[in-house]
């Protein structure tokens, strides 16, 4: 590679974190390259016409219009729904996601969770605040069931991290012959395998992305599968699960809880009736934030330049959703 060829990192901010520590982290690991990080709209549009590596969070069609040169966009989200791809796909541009970088996290707060309702951690912060000492019965994690809903890489992660409790788990994904690390693997589009895992499941874990086969998998009827003591996880996509059949299924003691890293709808009103709950803790959609977040987004894209600097093409790349090659 040129000594001066160009890395546009886009001023786009990410868990709160400044994308000029990302462009810093670039920097550091990449001398070779120029690592440009425009400040205003308008720098960012002078800039990425003569970038061949274009990075950040978003990149709309007004602006890939300017980038000329460009070959590769490497999005800062794992998501890339809000990209406009086809024009992407048009121009004969790479574009690579984020996928991976939020496994470690989300999966300790997941970990986080389940821990605290197996110990009824909750129970002793209630009694701590009183300045109460007085006993209670927690329950244990080991020996238990664990349905993960997705096998992407935060599902993997989940699953790694429960190795060492001694539970059981069970994967449930879109394409079961694709297996994975769990002890058994089902489809979800399989409702009776699918309804099977969930009725022999102490905790259902859903990891997943939201597609129109996840959205409203888990229902009136997957939520009555589940035993009454069962806690369900959600730190997928609000949508993945219907809110209106969860609400009746805590109300109605049907479930031993749940905890919400994603609602539906979000942000989740200050009247909703999911506040009420005393067996349901939710965070706001902040299960992702990690201070490694540039860190481990630089290390995808290093890898990245490393292979185009191998091949001479942007095929094949790590995490990659768009080939140069695509019709």
């Amino acid at each position: 590679m040129a000594g001066q060829e160009r890395i546009v990192v886009l001023n786009q901010p990410a868990h709160g974190i400044p994308a000029s520590e990302y462009a810093e982290e670039l920097r550091r690991r990449l001398p070779e390259y120029h690592v440009k990080l425009p400040r205003t709209e308008g720098e960012a549009r002078a800039a990425v016409g003569q970038a061949r590596i274009v990075t950040g969070l978003h990149m709309d069609e007004e602006l890939l219009a300017r980038a000329d040169e460009l070959r590769l966009f490497a999005c800062g989200s794992a998501g890339v729904g809000h990209l406009p791809l086809d024009a992407f796909r048009e121009r004969g541009v790479a574009v690579t996601n984020a996928s991976g970088v939020h496994g470690p996290n989300i999966a300790e707060h997941v970990l986080g969770w389940m821990l605290a309702f197996a110990r009824r951690l909750d129970e002793g912060w209630r009694r701590e605040q009183e300045n109460l000492w007085q006993h209670f019965r927690g329950g244990e994690l080991q020996g238990s069931t664990v349905t993960v809903v997705g096998m992407g890489a935060i599902g993997q992660a989940v699953v790694e991290r429960l190795e060492g409790f001694g539970v059981e788990t069970v994967g449930a994904r879109y394409s079961p012959d694709k297996g994975g690390p769990t002890d058994d693997v089902v489809g979800f589009t399989d409702d009776e395998a699918f309804q099977g895992a969930l009725t022999r499941s102490d905790y259902v874990v859903v990891a997943a992305p939201l597609t129109d086969e996840t959205r409203g998998l888990i229902g009136e009827t997957e939520l009555a599968a589940m035993p009454t003591d069962a806690v369900l996880i959600n730190v997928g996509r609000g949508p993945i699960v219907d809110t209106e059949a969860l609400v009746s299924a805590i109300r109605g003691n049907k479930l031993a809880g749940a905890g919400l890293d994603v609602t539906d709808p979000e942000p989740l009103p200050a009247d909703h009736p999911l506040w009420e709950f005393d067996n349901v803790r939710i965070t706001p959609h902040n299960s992702g934030a990690t201070p490694e977040y540039w860190t481990r987004l630089a290390d995808i894209l290093e890898s990245n330049l490393e292979r185009v600097d191998e091949t001479g093409g942007y095929d094949g790349l790590e995490n990659q959703v768009v080939s140069p090659a695509d019709d």
